[in-house]
């Protein structure tokens, strides 16, 4: 396996380490090789080299979504991307850039910036996640809400096959919509299908003014008052997200008085006067519902929206042994009961959980920070049948290795899985990338 790597990419370029491949290693599972492709043809190479020797191969960047997904059943190489971050194309002008996986969305949105111009996505990882990873998990935050999710933004790209090809699906304009059913197969696939080597995004202007409002909420009847308010509103806030107490202190983390109910956050954008016309909307729509809404200072602000993002190392970090990180999707008419039933099961548990919430879109982030690995199996098994009976979804996103082993991560397939199953054996006949880790064991 070396010396055929080596002939592709380079002795420099394979790393067989058994500490650096440790690094990479997903759910305890090591690859017996890293490789580091450097550009789109090696990748392909690569790619075809393991297929021919039926090699399975993970893709990976900065780590920051590896831990969603089953299982590997095989894993025998991590297929680096790290030195797959140059801009190929960058015209302020036309919107558009086209950039290459590996490139960190805080390199990108650092370059883009000079010229006014972001990549509006809070994907999951923040700053630290690279574009090929937020496109193939599909990763957004609560910007979707006003933007939209990266299947939106992508005009264009090219994906490495497990033949040995590279396919170019879309172009550099805005406007060009040819093979975008392609891209939007590529996103969400966790890298399932082909590799992503290069991607092409519409870009938008910076807004010219930002301001962020807290609104304090003691109950979840006053949250659901308050999302039906706005909703009925002539507002169009740039994000909107829901907290629970225990969320609301992680991500105020450097306040010296956390909250102690739970906050809505709402971001506006404009100019002066949109701003101001926001506050006194705002504190029209806190007094009709019993609330009360503070704006929050702007560095308090970038702070607690970047924590969010990166809400999983931000549990982490203050809860070492935590147990799981949970998605669901739910209607948003739904979304308050959801979490009501959350907090009523966890509690009987002994479960301590911190969520949030993405009420206008109906999408619950919930983390298990505390408790026994049976019941957090039990909480899991009973909130996926919530949503499913709320005609939605539940996925673990990342879990504890005692957990993992004994739930599916991904939930009973759909009604599409027969198609999905399909498409995987048209793109990746061997079965090679990423084998058993996507729904239903694809």
């Amino acid at each position: 396996m070396h010396s055929e790597f080596t002939a592709i990419v380079g002795e420099s370029c394979v790393v067989t380490d058994p500490a650096v491949c440790q690094q990479h290693a997903v759910d305890g599972r090591a690859p017996g090789a890293v490789v580091y492709p450097q550009s789109a043809e090696e990748v392909a190479a690569v790619l075809k080299c393991a297929a021919d020797r039926s090699l399975a191969v993970i893709p990976c960047r900065t780590l920051t979504k590896i831990a969603t997904g089953k299982p590997p059943r095989r894993y025998d190489v991590a297929l680096s991307l790290k030195d797959l971050n140059r801009v190929w194309y960058y015209e302020p002008a036309d919107l558009v850039v086209s950039v290459e996986p590996g490139m960190k969305f805080g390199d990108l949105q650092h370059l883009l910036s000079r010229n006014r111009l972001w990549l509006p996505l809070d994907p999951a990882g923040g700053a630290r996640a690279s574009l090929g990873g937020i496109l193939a998990a599909n990763s957004s935050g609560p910007l979707r809400v006003h933007y939209g999710t990266p299947r939106d933004m992508t005009l264009g790209m090219k994906i490495a096959t497990t033949d040995g090809k590279i396919i170019k699906t879309g172009g550099r304009v805005v406007k060009n919509v040819t093979g975008y059913d392609i891209s939007k197969l590529m996103i969400g696939s966790y890298g399932t299908l082909g590799v992503i080597v290069e991607a092409s995004f519409k870009l938008y202007p910076i807004p010219a003014g930002r301001a962020t409002f807290v609104l304090a909420t003691r109950t979840l009847e006053q949250a659901r008052a308050l999302r039906r308010a706005m909703q009925q509103s002539p507002l169009e806030p740039m994000r909107v997200v829901w907290l629970d107490a225990e969320a609301a202190k992680l991500v105020r983390e450097s306040q010296s008085a956390p909250p102690t109910v739970s906050e809505i956050w709402i971001e506006a954008s404009g100019s002066r006067r949109v701003l101001e016309r926001y506050t006194r909307a705002l504190e029209e729509i806190s007094r009709s519902a019993d609330a009360c809404v503070k704006p929050l200072e702007t560095d308090a602000a970038e702070a607690g929206w970047s924590r969010l993002a990166g809400f999983r190392d931000t549990v982490a970090g203050a809860y070492p042994d935590s147990l799981a990180h949970l998605r669901a999707v739910v209607a948003p008419s739904a979304g308050e009961e959801f979490l009501g039933q959350a907090q009523a099961r966890a509690a009987p548990e002994k479960l301590r959980l911190a969520s949030y919430a993405l009420p206008s879109v109906g999408v619950v982030h919930l983390s298990l920070l505390e408790g026994a690995h049976e019941a957090a199996r039990r909480f899991i098994e009973a909130l996926r049948a919530a949503a499913i009976s709320l005609g939605g979804s539940l996925v673990v996103e990342w879990c504890a290795p005692q957990v993992k082993s004994q739930i599916d991560v991904w939930g009973p397939p759909g009604d599409d899985f027969e198609i999905m199953r399909k498409l995987k054996e048209s793109w990746d006949p061997k079965g090679i990338l990423s084998p058993g880790r996507f729904v239903g064991g694809l």
